[in-house]
Parts: structure tokens; C-alpha cells; sequence
């Protein structure tokens, strides 16, 4: 029997372009970090979540998750790229329904935002949140695609899987699906709009 999709995290990268002391996933955002606000509101949808990671992060992704749900990649597995992280969080939970693909940068996704892509996913082998226009995150996939998902390696993520398949824009009035932070320039304007907004909840 299927379960509800599940958010797949993904927070095993470098953070290489992040010209700053330490990890930009550790980085302070609001009342917590940028990859705690990340899986507290992968949380806040209702959905199960998992997180696929390193060591060096390990313990931030358990003061939110527990340690069943969080995949820890080896240095060499790390450097493989985003699709290998991606696979190794789809085949650890194949029974799943689907599942919403979630870069642990973006900590201003609001939950209803995947919530929605999760639930055209019953429709559609593909689903994203969509800005005014604009493609964001996370990205769903429906569970049909478990055996090309699991197959992914490399750094092309699963940008062929998207252009093969119908893929369903979810309109989203988030802005933050929009919103990765890869810089500190980034990490600044993020702070910014946050502070604009209405509080992250704490993890």
C-alpha cells in the first residue's frame, strides 16, 4: 500500500559558491539555521520528510528530524551530485506515493506550497510550484518514476525526468520557491524578506 508522498531534502553539497565562513546550511536564519528552517517547514506541510546529508551536518538534521530519517552520504558519495542524492532519498522510501524534491537552501518554501505540489501528484507524473510565472521548489514526482529516479547520478539532477514527462505548474503565491541562497548576497536578501514577512516557526 502507498503512503503519502514524502519531502526529500537534499543537503549533501559542498557549498562551494558560499564565500564565507563555515557551510551556508548552517548559516543563522531567524531562529534557527538556513537548513533548519528548511526542514521545519517540510515538517509544518504534514508530510513525511527525510534529509540526505553529510557528516559534518548530521547533527543539525537530527535536532529536527529523527535519525531514522536522515540518509548520511559519504565524502566520495557527496561528490557524485545532486542526482545521486536525490536517488539515495527516493530508494529509501520506496513505498512512498511520490515524492517532493527540496533543496536544504531554500528556507522560505512555505508548507502549503508543498502541500500543493504533493497533491498534483495525484494527477500528474510531475508537478512544481510556480511564481507569477516563474518555476520554483520543491519539484514532485510521482511514484511510476521510482526506478528512473533511484537511477540518477551526476549533477544533472532530474532535469531529464522533468523534460520527458507532462509536468503540472502549481501556481503558489510563495515568493520563497523562487529563493535559494547559494551567496551571502543571497543569504542577505533572504534575511531581508524574512524579516518583511511573518515569522519562521522555530524548529
Amino acid at each position: 500500500m502507498k503512503t503519502r508522498p514524502t519531502v526529500v531534502v537534499l543537503a549533501g553539497g559542498s557549498s562551494t559558491r558560499f564565500e564565507g565562513p563555515g557551510h551556508k546550511l548552517e548559516q543563522p536564519f531567524g531562529h534557527d539555521t538556513v537548513l533548519g528552517c528548511t526542514l521545519a517547514n517540510a515538517l509544518a506541510c504534514g508530510l513525511p520528510a527525510i534529509v540526505v546529508t553529510t557528516a559534518r551536518l548530521l547533527a543539525l538534521c537530527t535536532r529536527t528530524l529523527a535519525r531514522r530519517d536522515v540518509v548520511v552520504l559519504s565524502d566520495a558519495e557527496a561528490r557524485r551530485g545532486v542526482g545521486f542524492t536525490i536517488a539515495r532519498g527516493v530508494s529509501e522510501r520506496p513505498a512512498a506515493s511520490g515524492w517532493l524534491v527540496l533543496p536544504g537552501d531554500m528556507p522560505l518554501v512555505r508548507p502549503a506550497s508543498m502541500a500543493a505540489v504533493a497533491a498534483a501528484l495525484s494527477e500528474h507524473p510531475v508537478a512544481f510550484s510556480q511564481y507569477r510565472g516563474w518555476r520554483g521548489h520543491p519539484v514532485g514526482f510521482a511514484a511510476e518514476l521510482y526506478s528512473e529516479l533511484v537511477a540518477l547520478d551526476g549533477d544533472e539532477g532530474a532535469r531529464r525526468l522533468v523534460a520527458r514527462y507532462p509536468s503540472f505548474a502549481v501556481d503558489v503565491d510563495d515568493p520563497g520557491v523562487r529563493v535559494d541562497i547559494d551567496t551571502q548576497a543571497a543569504l542577505a536578501a533572504a534575511r531581508e524578506q524574512l524579516a518583511e514577512g511573518a515569522p519562521l516557526r522555530r524548529a
